[in-house]
């Protein structure tokens, strides 16, 4: 009878707790690629490229149509994602340690912060007044000594490495090895809300896959590019498995995505990896090759299967996730929380577009050069720091960026370069000189 009563008293106690409050927190599982291009998934419509677990899990979630990286190159890119912030704000605006100028340069760089700003919170910090567990796996580029991921909120950071040799265990690009230590931070705090940041070194250059996994691309675009992404995709695939091992699938917020766009050119004498159209361009460009990135979102039984056509930036997933988690968002912040599109499937019903910028006041390796953009529902308008010239774009009729309206439509070209300016102004960029 005792035991009787007492069972009978802790439901009415849980029957007085807010059915929110009984919720299990999610986890929060980020697998980011590096330079994986727009067209590089089967799930985006590549044909000769082998891509079954992320194309299992883009036909479990949500599928971007239109989604974009905050910068062209890895660095920028990185601490928007993290921090919710724009890097002309936190003053990355270019691949760590950036490019030095050159004779051939017509401009000089803007400064650059070399790490990401202290006192600036990451994602990580966020979450752990909520009692998240967290890790950064792989790739990192926001600092080195002293700001390390486990300087910025972070329990436990493994870099793993980077290129460990074609033939390795560890993956080609140190992939499998990251995701085999991602795997073991599942098992070990699956009684624990957590947040795993998984940042592969893969595909970037310089590329190295098995021989085996190369012959059984051959009669790919690249060969080893392609066995590259292969593997990656068996990383992901690892990952995605512990999930469902443990019974955490359901009430995990998994996100694929890529820094920028990939490489469309030779470089480090490796031929052209991959292609980007129809998007124009590729890495280190403002047009779409460069800052448009493959973007998946699972969620079972919140996010509801299917495509997703709205424009958002990789930056807005930290506030997205402090919503989720029921986190405070940044202080500062410059992008913003997308859960209710993503609840919804749709933009919440009398939205307007919100005008996305980039500034990028650097020239980039693969032949970039210093520009800013702002995006207005169709409308694409990117200023060429160099000179000064406006180009403007329908992106909606135009999606290869080939007709230039700029000199028929003044009146558009004005209002964006006016706000382009003004936002600027309001983050506080750094200008070229």
């Amino acid at each position: 009878m005792p035991r009787l009563f007492l069972g009978l008293f802790l439901g009415a106690l849980l029957a007085l707790v807010p059915a929110s409050a009984q919720e299990t927190p999610p986890n929060f599982v980020i697998l980011f690629a590096d330079d994986l291009g727009i067209n590089d998934l089967g799930c985006f419509g590549r044909k000769d490229q082998n891509t079954p677990n992320l194309d299992k899990l883009a036909a479990e979630g949500a599928r971007f149509t239109q989604a974009y990286a905050a910068a062209s190159v890895c660095s920028p890119s990185r601490a928007a994602l993290m921090t919710g912030q724009s890097p002309a704000r936190l003053k990355i605006t270019t691949f760590l340690t950036g490019r030095s100028d050159r004779a051939s340069h017509r401009v000089l760089a803007a400064p650059i912060n070399l790490h990401l700003p202290d006192g600036v919170q990451t994602i990580a910090q966020l979450l752990k007044p909520k009692g998240y567990v967290s890790a950064a796996v792989g790739k990192w580029h926001l600092g080195g000594k002293g700001h390390q991921p486990t300087d910025h909120g972070f329990d436990e950071f493994f870099a793993g490495k980077p290129n460990p040799g074609a033939e390795s265990p560890q993956g080609g690009k140190g992939e499998l090895g990251q995701a085999d230590y991602a795997v073991k931070f599942i098992e070990r705090n699956k009684a624990k809300p957590f947040f795993l940041y998984l940042a592969f070194d893969n595909p970037h250059i310089p590329l190295a896959a098995p021989a085996k996994g190369i012959e059984a691309n051959a009669q790919s675009f690249h060969p080893t590019y392609a066995a590259l992404v292969e593997s990656l995709d068996a990383a992901v695939g690892r990952v995605l498995k512990a999930l469902e091992d443990q019974g955490l699938a359901k009430n995990t917020f998994v996100v694929f995505a890529s820094d920028n766009g990939g490489v469309h050119i030779s470089e480090l004498k490796e031929s052209p990896p991959t292609y980007n159209a129809p998007s124009r361009a590729g890495k280190g460009f403002v047009y779409e090759g460069g800052i448009r990135t493959p973007l998946i979102i699972r969620y079972p039984g919140r996010i509801a299967p299917g495509v997703i056509g709205e424009p958002v930036v990789l930056g807005d997933l930290c506030p997205t996730i402090c919503a989720l988690a029921k986190a405070p968002a940044p202080a500062i912040l410059d992008f913003q929380d997308i859960s209710p599109l993503l609840l919804a499937g749709k933009p919440p019903a009398g939205a307007k577009p919100r005008t996305l910028f980039w500034h990028q006041p650097h020239y980039m390796n693969q032949g970039g050069k210093p520009a800013g953009v702002a995006r207005e529902g169709d409308w694409k308008l990117i200023e060429q720091y160099e000179d000064g010239s406006l180009e403007l774009y329908n992106l909606a009729k135009d999606p290869s960026e080939t007709t230039d309206l700029a000199a028929t439509e003044p009146t558009r070209v004005a209002a964006l370069r006016s706000k382009l300016e003004a936002w600027r102004r309001s983050v506080g960029a750094e200008s070229m000189k």
